[in-house]
């Protein structure tokens, strides 16, 4: 079985993030490393692929060839890695991201993809269903517990509520919450292991899509301005002489609460 995981790496969100000045779009220039929510994406991926001839491969898309995040990935046991490097993506939306991951997934020809639900960069959670639709892929999303039987899927799917028993044919696509496993540490001999993997580096022409249709230039939306966030103002202070109650009725109606 062929389990295809989509992995992000991000700039490391414990250094101060810097956007570009120009794009206002998040500097990813430098040393990235794997997305946290990806690494239960990983982990579910090699629990499941664990028998004799399956194979967890890695789907990325980053600037400058950079494979970090990917090694790490890989030195948790995942077996090669497909980067889609290209300067043409650079400004890429969510659609266009998907669109790129849909194209170099279709080379690993999965029985099953994973993702997470959602980037710490980016908090979309769109691009999951979107490269669902473009491969023509059943979606089930927010898996809490995920099993085999033969050619069928079986999800629990977390809700507000618990969560409901879904099933579905593969090849199928699921993104994963961040409870679904405990993600394993990289040993010593999988990070040296690591080093050795194939990393098939492609660009946007090598997977069949074309430089306007990605990136900027295919981008639905565009940032035309970035602000700070105003400096949260200080609370009213009621003291209850009697009336207090008739006071928090009345701030809830300057609200519009009630």
């Amino acid at each position: 079985m062929n389990v295809v995981v989509c992995v992000k790496q991000i700039p490391d969100p414990a250094a101060p993030s810097a956007l570009d000045p120009t794009t206002h779009n998040l500097d990813r220039t430098g040393k990235l490393i794997l997305d946290d929510s990806d690494a239960y994406g990983v982990e579910m991926g090699l629990q499941l692929a664990s028998g004799e001839g399956d194979e967890v491969i890695l789907v990325s898309m980053a600037p400058g060839g950079e494979t970090s995040g990917l090694r790490t990935a890989l030195a948790m046991g995942a077996a090669r890695a497909i980067l889609i490097s290209d300067d043409s993506l650079a400004g890429s939306d969510a659609l266009g991201t998907a669109k790129v991951l849909a194209a170099a997934i279709k080379r690993a020809e999965p029985d099953l993809v994973l993702t997470a639900t959602e980037s710490t960069d980016g908090y979309t959670g769109t691009i999951p269903a979107q490269i669902a639709e473009l491969l023509g892929l059943p979606s089930i999303t927010f898996a809490k517990k995920i099993a085999i039987d033969g050619s069928t899927v079986r999800v629990e799917r977390q809700t507000e509520a618990g969560y409901d028993e879904v099933e579905s044919p593969l090849p199928a696509l699921v993104s994963v919450t961040a409870g679904v496993v405990e993600p394993r540490y990289p040993s010593f001999k999988g990070i040296m292991a690591a080093k050795s993997k194939p990393v098939d580096v492609v660009t946007v022409a090598d997977i069949g899509l074309e430089a306007g249709q990605v990136g900027a230039a295919g981008a639905r939306q565009e940032i035309t301005d970035v602000s700070k966030v105003e400096a949260r103002a200080g609370g009213e202070i009621v003291v209850d002489d009697g009336n207090g109650a008739a006071r928090i009725v009345t701030f809830l109606e300057e609200l519009k609460v009630i």
